[in-house]
């Protein structure tokens, strides 16, 4: 079973990468936040199965649990803006660059239809 000082090691790991995944979305920094993204999420698998050991054999102190909680809601955050983001530059690309996404068509079927290349079939 993790100890206390194990579990609060664990939350303490996730709430600094977390604050350096941040920093490094703050700056901008696309290597930074890749490799900051990674550390935190095996920070997270890692604090997950010592709090999931923890509550099997007796419980996790509900401070720590809360910690954990808050930490897991910023996560969320970050997500959802970092979604809101993305689909704004999609709707900028597509605004500035018109067509050079392929569009995909469906028919009356609900089948998808190869696009026209042009051209005609004469029989």
């Amino acid at each position: 079973m993790p100890t206390h000082a194990e579990l609060e090691a664990a939350v303490i790991l996730v709430e600094q990468r977390l604050a350096a995944l941040t920093e490094s979305l703050r700056s901008r920094d696309p290597q930074a936040t890749e490799a900051d993204a990674n550390a935190l999420q095996r920070a997270l698998a890692q604090a997950i199965d010592r709090f999931v050991l923890a509550t099997r054999e007796g419980g996790v102190p509900d401070a720590m649990r809360q910690r954990l909680a808050r930490a897991s809601a910023q996560v969320a955050r970050q997500r959802e803006t970092l979604a809101r983001a993305t689909a704004a530059l999609d709707r900028a690309i597509d605004v500035l660059m018109p067509g050079a996404a392929p569009r995909t068509l469906y028919s009356a079927q609900g089948l998808p239809e190869l696009p026209s290349l042009g051209g005609s079939i004469s029989a």
